[in-house]
């Protein structure tokens, strides 16, 4: 069991051993670790914020109370029994009141629109403690209101946590309509919680796989425009425009840019191997960081960008192999009964989230970096294709029930808890999380 503080103990609701997790820094009010047993979310109020115009500031709080639930760390206290329905950010809150409803947090915000700008403010409150936890004043354009919420929804998970949030982030997915047989799949981008969906591509030539640039400003995407044919398209989020990275072998796939943003990494078929390349961006010929007969794919760079994790069957089956940056030296790191694939290196570079195969099964787990600790988050028909949210403590996948239906997006913490759907528009596979937007 981790040690922390009686107070930190209280106010986060655990109960037996920490359940947060591991990584925190050390300043931070809660200090966390990935093992630990029984789990009680931190019940929080938050009352509709101030503004001149009621309903925004009803709609705005709505959104704060929703991303908040949905992490799973946290307990919206019932509105109902607020001793006050609208945030007074300017005032001390009246602390025994608030503690009567349950409430260990609450959280005091405003927002208004003024000259196509929205404005915000917030103030959180330790109600135990009746001391301020912390204060943010932050704005955005109007065409962007949604933005305030969830600003304001990531300077109060990290105020309790003492961590990033991952609210203010979107997410790029494949989005698919259409028969079974013949789907339409096009690049598509939305808010981490559904919001705000647009297409990127219009689904004339098949894509796959799209992958974010550090900076959140570049898709690498993989299109499929023959039976035997793939190819790499790079895609401005701000023009909207793709071009093609080149033809490289009979097949080019699974794109993932380094760190920095100045090198991608993919997959490259000639005859009946598949090795890892790596193209330095504005160069005309990538280099091949393996080499041999094996299929190897589904690289991942470590934060750092010294390392790099990847599929390969050069064992005889798909597992998960590490390796320097550029090349050389790998070494298997999976070792449980099935097959290992698409793995994906935490933010925090604390953990590899996998897919496994084993038993007609498909699961979604996370091991460290070393292959130790392996977990298993969860299982169905067909699991596949995690990515990890910017603060390394959330992970989304795809899920596909088979049949007449399509894949939908998932996300769940980290201790495989608190599972739930994101809505999109139809159906949606190969999700890719943003960095944060602020």
């Amino acid at each position: 069991m981790s040690v922390i503080n009686r107070r930190t103990a209280l106010r986060l609701g655990l109960s037996g051993a920490a359940v947060l997790a591991a990584g925190g820094p050390a300043s931070a009010l809660v200090q966390i670790t990935v093992t630990g047993g029984n789990f009680t979310p931190l019940p929080i109020a938050v009352p509709d914020f101030a503004s001149s115009d009621p309903t925004f500031g009803a709609e705005v709080a709505q959104i704060v109370r929703n991303n908040l639930t949905r992490s799973g760390l946290f307990r919206l206290v019932e509105p109902s029994s607020y001793p006050q329905q609208v945030g007074a950010p300017n005032a001390t809150p009246e602390f025994a009141s608030w503690r009567g409803t349950g409430a260990d947090a609450v959280v005091m915000g405003e927002a208004d629109r003024a000259g196509g700008q929205i404005q915000s403010s917030l103030r959180l409150w330790d109600t135990t403690a009746g001391e301020q936890v912390t204060g943010k004043s932050y704005g955005t354009d109007a065409n962007s209101w949604r933005r305030i919420a969830h600003i304001a929804s990531d300077a109060i998970y990290s105020g309790l946590t003492g961590e990033d949030g991952y609210f203010d982030s979107r997410v790029v997915y494949i989005a698919e309509s259409g028969p079974k047989a013949n789907r339409i799949k096009r690049v598509a981008v939305m808010d981490q919680d559904g919001a705000n969906n647009s297409y990127l591509t219009d689904g004339r030539m098949p894509a796959i796989t799209p992958r974010l640039s550090p900076d959140g400003q570049t898709i690498a995407y993989m299109t499929l425009d023959g039976p035997n044919s793939s190819g790499i398209y790079l895609l401005n989020m701000g023009s909207g425009q793709s071009q093609a990275l080149g033809r490289f072998g009979q097949m080019s796939f699974a794109p993932r840019f380094s760190p920095d943003g100045r090198r991608l990494v993919f997959s490259v078929t000639q005859g009946a191997a598949t090795n890892l390349y790596a193209l330095d961006l504005g160069a005309s010929q990538p280099f091949a960081l393996t080499s041999g007969a094996a299929i190897d794919t589904s690289p991942s760079y470590s934060p750092d960008g010294s390392r790099i994790v990847f599929e390969s069957d050069r064992g005889g089956r798909p597992q998960i192999y590490v390796m320097a940056a550029n090349g050389g030296g790998a070494e298997r790191i999976s070792f449980g009964d099935g097959s290992y694939s698409t793995p994906v290196w935490s933010p925090k570079g604390d953990l590899i989230a996998f897919t496994r195969m084993s038993g007609g099964q498909f699961s979604i787990g996370t091991m460290q970096p070393d292959g130790s600790g392996e977990r298993i988050l969860a299982t169905s028909y067909h699991a596949e294709g995690p990515t990890w949210a910017p603060n390394g403590r959330v992970l989304m996948f795809f899920r596909d029930p088979g049949g007449n239906d399509g894949p939908r997006l998932y996300a769940m913490d980290i201790w495989g808890r608190n599972e739930s759907q994101v809505p999109t528009e139809g159906f949606a596979s190969d999700p890719a999380w943003s960095p944060l937007l602020s």
